[in-house]
């Protein structure tokens, strides 16, 4: 007459028992999926950021492929593919991400620096557009300005250079882009004083550094400027002097430039030999 009570025991122990043990389980599912996540995280930013290019880009195809909703790993994936230097499948997937439900005014920014990358300037002037004024980043700005330069409207050029370096606490790009903004325009002076700006906030740009000597060039003036360079950098540095004033017609300077880079190079400077060998032969004949 007990088998009935214990039968109904054993069944609701072992109900028991599986739901504890379901309960276990799914707490250690969520458990090992936060890590996932984590873990998934991690490695988005480690691909980004260390990578090489080509497995970036592997890598955010094959999982953008099993989580098309997630505007995270196609925004990865336009990175990837801009860093790698595929510029056309880079702003077609930055076009992808900007049209996500959850894109933010970020990712239409940077759709428009694919475009910009891409020489696509009308299209990037659009999207710069329709991106709302208020959101006011470095980046937009710069951005805003470089547009401007393609178009020549120089004073709102100068004014987005303006807005954009007091927006970062690292202006030193962005004040040689306006510097050579400046020296298209034919302002030598200016564009010096950005150059030397330029120089002053990282020693190591040597785009910067290169030019400056342009825009001193530009203004006749041959001599290098007191500035931090080494042995390569100040022949390289007297080669385009050289040019530059053989440009202008200042071909004995020039000559005598060319000559200067050739002995200060620590190895041979072919590119400044072949010039020199050349105007020489010129002369010659």
């Amino acid at each position: 007459m007990r088998h009935p009570t214990l039968i109904s025991l054993c069944v609701a122990g072992a109900l028991g028992l599986s739901a504890c043990g379901k309960s276990k389980t799914d707490e250690l599912d969520a458990t090992f999926e936060g890590v996932n996540v984590i873990d998934e995280s991690n490695l988005n930013d480690v691909m980004l950021t260390s990578g090489e290019p080509g497995e970036a880009v592997a890598y955010f195809q094959r999982t953008v492929a099993e989580k098309p909703e997630r505007v995270d790993l196609r925004r990865g994936l336009a990175k990837s593919l801009v860093r790698a230097g595929r510029g056309t499948e880079g702003a077609s997937a930055w076009k992808t991400v900007s049209e996500h439900p959850d894109a933010t005014n970020e990712d239409r920014v940077d759709f428009a620096d694919a475009l910009i990358r891409n020489n696509e300037w009308d299209r990037a002037e659009v999207v710069l557009n329709a991106i709302p004024p208020t959101f006011e980043t470095f980046k937009r700005y710069r951005l805003e300005a470089m547009v401007a330069d393609s178009n020549k409207d120089w004073q709102k050029a100068d004014s987005f250079y303006e807005t954009a370096v007091g927006l970062t606490t690292q202006p030193a790009n962005v004040m040689n882009n306006w510097g050579y903004s400046k020296l298209s325009r034919g302002d030598y002076a200016a564009a010096e004083r950005l150059f030397s700006d330029a120089i002053r906030q990282d020693a190591s740009l040597f785009t910067a550094k290169n030019n400056l000597v342009l825009a001193r060039g530009a203004q006749r003036n041959y001599a290098i400027p007191v500035m931090p360079v080494s042995q390569t950098e100040r022949a390289q540095l007297l080669y385009t002097l050289g040019l530059t004033a053989i440009k202008q017609g200042d071909v004995e300077t020039g000559k005598s430039l060319l000559r200067d880079a050739i002995e200060t190079h620590p190895q041979h400077f072919e590119a400044a030999a072949r010039s020199l060998g050349a105007l020489e032969g010129t002369v010659t004949n």
